[in-house]
């Protein structure tokens, strides 16, 4: 597979009143064929982020947009241009970041997590030297997260529901 450049294909998701910005590094080959966050299959996302808020994991896209505004979340990537081998984040060179200010200016963002190892580094690479403003990180939610792969997921001291337990801190914006 080739590395090819890409600028990030999806708007951000905002709205007024979010308070939480969850942040991934670059959509995945599926997401940018929905032109929409987390659309592979396999990705834990919307699983994890409906168990935190005791919901069920939406489906569609329109279901994903009003589980966000109920729960007002903001989404988008650290990365806004690289070089990209599909949809490996190993693969990722010649970074060029999201600028945030656009949500930031218009949305109260109490809080900033970024969904994986590669957002975080991005995030305080490039952005935090900008912003001045801390994120935090959370495990990956992608399939391709080794340390917390299904494998390990099914595994008892592994399981979903310690993922779900990582990602709880986001309530306690």
């Amino acid at each position: 597979m080739q590395r090819t450049e890409i600028i990030h294909p999806i708007p951000p998701f905002y709205r007024p009143d979010s308070h939480i910005l969850i942040l991934g590094s670059f959509p995945s080959v599926k997401s940018r064929e929905q032109m929409f966050f987390y659309g592979h299959p396999q990705n834990r996302f919307w699983r994890v982020v409906a168990a935190v808020f005791g919901e069920e994991a939406p489906k569609s896209i329109p279901e994903k947009c009003a589980f966000l505004e109920r729960n007002k979340i903001a989404l988008w990537d650290s990365i806004g241009r690289c070089t990209i081998e599909g949809s490996s984040d190993s693969s990722i060179r010649d970074v060029v970041p999201n600028d945030l200010s656009i949500i930031l200016d218009a949305a109260p963002i109490a809080a900033i997590f970024c969904n994986g190892k590669q957002s975080f580094e991005c995030y305080n690479r490039f952005i935090l030297p900008v912003l001045s403003r801390n994120a935090s990180v959370l495990p990956s939610t992608s399939p391709a997260n080794a340390a917390w792969s299904f494998d390990r997921l099914v595994d008892a001291a592994w399981s979903f529901d310690r993922l779900v337990d990582a990602w709880r801190m986001i309530l306690n914006v």
